[in-house]
């Protein structure tokens, strides 16, 4: 059995076959930096100091060609097939916040769309909740479901969390919280996760695009940004199908209203421009249309996979670097164990 040596955090551990050296880090109860579990975000990228592994599909963005030749991996997608040593690429921000669990309590719901939930979860004795940065995510665990991963919506720093829980068709998770009344469930709280959070020390323009419920960390990074005294140009895009799938519209229109450097675009992909006073049409468009060089900015970009590939492509081919480009995308189980086959939410 293949042992793993991470020099990050002077540990080793087994990997049995076909466990990836992420899965098997998590498992051995190590603070290992990771993203979508599905070979897109980049977030788990690797250096692979010895050793040889078997590197699953992957995304070229989470991942390229030149980074594999220079012995980078992705943790989430390496099988290894012999004893190895690896260190993770830290970002040593992301991992001031400790990983904490904690025992939390769903104290409040709100119908923010008709397939999207706003749960706001308290702490039972007074415990403060998870420190975090804005764009970070938690894992969940209610009583008698899975654990499933969700963004904290919220700005750091209160006293309780809010999470955007979209409604997936058979998602054991979502269905549950859906359909029953969950105010005043127990429910485990893990975290944080995630290295797709706002970079408060970047003086320069930023882009955050939003799908569906990618607007919970979209929505904790900008407010957070304009509650810090944020000047520089933002640019707020959120993309949903129908008016009907659009939530806080009000809230960032008044925002946009408040601070000047603010600009909120919705945008919506199946409806007709003669039916709507909003902008038409796919995300990564509306940015193309409205920007020619992209240089210098740094964009965070979380959703449904399809939107957050589309969007991606386009602000790099305007010119943001690839470590100025911050993706989330909204996996399901299931695209977890395929890539291949993205689904839009999260279960």
């Amino acid at each position: 059995m293949p042992r793993i040596q991470v020099l990050n955090r002077q540990a080793t551990f087994d990997c049995p076959f076909p466990t990836t050296i992420l899965d098997a880090a998590l498992d051995a109860g190590i603070d290992y930096p990771f993203g979508c579990q599905s070979g897109s975000c980049g977030a788990c990228k690797t250096r692979l100091i010895s050793g040889e592994v078997e590197l699953a599909d992957h995304t070229e963005l989470a991942l390229n060609a030149k980074e594999r030749e220079a012995g980078l991996i992705l943790a989430c997608r390496a099988t290894p097939k012999t004893d190895c040593t690896v260190v993770f690429l830290e970002d040593s921000e992301a991992h001031r916040h400790p990983v904490r669990t904690l025992a939390g309590q769903v104290v409040a719901t709100e119908r923010l769309t008709h397939d999207i939930l706003l749960v706001r979860i308290g702490f039972k004795g007074g415990e403060a909740p998870l420190a975090f940065s804005a764009g970070q995510f938690a894992s969940l665990s209610f009583p008698g479901a899975p654990a499933r991963d969700y963004s904290m919506a919220n700005t750091p720093g209160g006293e309780t969390l809010e999470f955007h829980i979209r409604h997936i068709p058979n998602g054991v998770v979502s269905t549950l919280v859906h359909r029953a009344d969950i105010v005043g469930q127990p429910v485990t709280v893990k975290g944080p996760y995630g290295v797709s959070y706002l970079r408060h020390e970047h003086a320069a323009p930023f882009l955050a695009a939003a799908g569906g419920s990618g607007l919970a960390p979209i929505a904790s990074i900008v407010e957070t940004a304009l509650q810090l005294g944020m000047r520089q140009r933002i640019m707020l895009y959120f993309g949903a199908r129908t008016e009907r799938d659009l939530y806080y519209v009000e809230r960032f229109e008044h925002l946009a209203r408040t601070f000047p450097n603010l600009q909120y675009v919705p945008v919506l992909s199946m409806t007709d421009a003669s039916e709507t006073r909003l902008r038409t049409g796919f995300l990564a468009d509306a940015i193309r249309a409205d920007h020619s060089d992209l240089r210098g900015w740094k964009t965070y970009i979380a959703g449904p996979p399809p939107m957050v590939d589309t969007v991606t492509e386009a602000v790099r081919a305007l010119g943001v670097a690839p470590g100025d480009c911050h993706t989330d995308p909204f996996f399901t189980t299931a695209d977890r164990a395929n890539p291949s086959d993205k689904a839009q939410g999260s279960a």
